[in-house]
């Protein structure tokens, strides 16, 4: 399956949560998009709510289906609580930490200033999105890009960040300190549904 480009607002709304992490998706319509979005009254079963939830994730960190079941399959095999362990595969991407260090306003952003090799991982240009960064990897802007608009702008909009990331907009050079811990990661994420998912199929 190839990445999904199109309206993001529509997939958040169908799935009755903010994919971009800023509400405003659902802000003025927080009802299935379609004809009969707001009178629809659906009974999901056990199956439809894991999909549901799996969907929800993967469409938040923007991954390919196969990126996703490729994750789980390694979260699954390591000594962790394979929930847990799949989160925090998904938070060391690169795009994610690009975005958590407040370089980017969305996932998206992120993805592209990684795409067009404005990144640089312990000095080295990785234009990779789904590179998995490992804790204590400086992740740097390109002095050519310090005066991106786009970064300037997200970095006026973003507050304090979380704190398994480090950021010095002086120089423009971040680390990624630590492994995140479960609260720290959206608390509305069940993963346990997500592994209930792929327990089914793998």
């Amino acid at each position: 399956m190839s990445r999904y480009v199109g309206p993001v607002w529509k997939i958040s709304r169908r799935l009755g949560f903010s994919i971009l992490e800023t509400g405003k998706e659902l802000s003025k319509r927080n009802y299935a998009p379609g004809q009969h979005g707001p009178d629809r009254r659906r009974k999901t079963t056990e199956y439809g709510k894991q999909l549901m939830e799996k969907q929800k994730v993967r469409f938040m960190y923007g991954v390919t289906e196969r990126q996703f079941r490729r994750l789980f399959i390694i979260a699954k095999k390591s000594r962790e609580v394979t929930g847990l362990a799949f989160l925090r595969m998904l938070e060391s991407r690169l795009d994610n930490i690009v975005y958590r260090m407040g370089l980017a306003r969305t996932r998206r952003q992120a993805r592209q200033l990684v795409s067009h090799k404005h990144i640089l991982v312990d000095g080295k240009t990785v234009n990779i999105p789904s590179y998995l960064v490992t804790p204590g990897q400086k992740i740097a802007l390109k002095e050519t890009s310090k005066n991106l608009k786009i970064v300037k702008e997200a970095q006026e909009v973003n507050g304090s960040l979380l704190p398994y990331v480090s950021f010095d907009v002086d120089k423009g050079e971040g680390v990624y300190e630590r492994y995140p811990e479960r609260d720290e990661i959206g608390l509305e994420i069940e993963e346990n549904l997500i592994v209930e998912y792929y327990n089914r199929l793998v």
